[in-house]
């Protein structure tokens, strides 16, 4: 399924990223993870090093005090990762097994747009991640979610849910979020246009997507009396089509 992420991505203009998956706190504070979620981050004894949390970090702080030119933009990216999360104060049988995991890999996509720009890359974002889960055969839904619900870095976050027939419930796979400018003045990342001043640029970010609960949707939404049954997008992938 990564494989699969990632050559989709790349067909949407995506540009693929071998990020770090260790950040140290500046970049942390860059795109908002400090000094906000250090009790979800594991920090590295002794250092100023944490384990990434997603890719969106050390992707878009590649882009920390750069002036990019207008041409440049927008800027697409994506990168493969494992992700650490501690998810401190999750417990009980609602979080067994698949949902929700210390460590789990995701495929990330990451844009750089002018202002004008960013609510158009959210929409094309949000019908890019919709666009995976009708090829890989899932039900799902899409959530906006309510103010309450945001990170105080987002300025607006879509959820992008599956459904899990074996739990009867649905389970997020995705969040496409629009952060403005909020992190690309802690970043100092700025365009100019040809004549005029330099001005903030807007960062949107989207899962693309996690793995975990996606193999636990493919595996409870598929299963017949023959066995779990592939998905056909999948098949040039794994070979088979069919889990006896």
């Amino acid at each position: 399924m990564i494989s699969f992420f990632l050559d989709q991505a790349s067909e949407a203009g995506f540009e693929e990223i071998q990020p770090p998956i260790v950040i140290n706190s500046d970049s942390g504070y860059g795109t908002g993870q400090l000094p906000d979620k250090e009790g979800q981050m594991y920090g590295i004894v002794d250092s100023d090093l944490y384990l990434i949390p997603t890719a969106e970090i050390p992707i878009t702080n590649l882009y920390r005090d750069v002036i990019l030119k207008e041409d440049e933009l927008p800027v697409k990216n994506v990168g493969y990762t494992p992700c650490f999360r501690r998810e401190a104060g999750s417990w009980g049988s609602h979080v067994r097994g698949l949902n929700r995991l210390h460590q789990f890999d995701k495929v990330e996509i990451v844009q750089i747009t002018r202002p004008q720009d960013s609510y158009k890359a959210l929409e094309n974002m949000c019908a890019y991640v919709e666009g995976l889960l009708k090829k890989l055969e899932l039900p799902f839904r899409k959530l906006l979610l309510c103010g309450g619900d945001l990170g105080f870095t987002s300025a607006i976050t879509y959820d992008m849910e599956v459904y899990s027939a074996g739990q009867e419930k649905w389970l997020e796979v995705s969040s496409v979020s629009n952060f403005e400018a909020y992190q690309a003045n802690r970043l100092k990342l700025r365009y100019k246009e040809a004549g005029k001043k330099t001005t903030l640029l807007h960062t949107l970010n989207g899962s693309a997507l996690a793995l975990p609960r996606i193999v636990a949707a493919i595996l409870e939404n598929n299963q017949t009396e023959k066995g779990i049954i592939i998905p056909e997008i999948l098949r040039n992938y794994t070979g088979f089509d069919i889990i006896d």
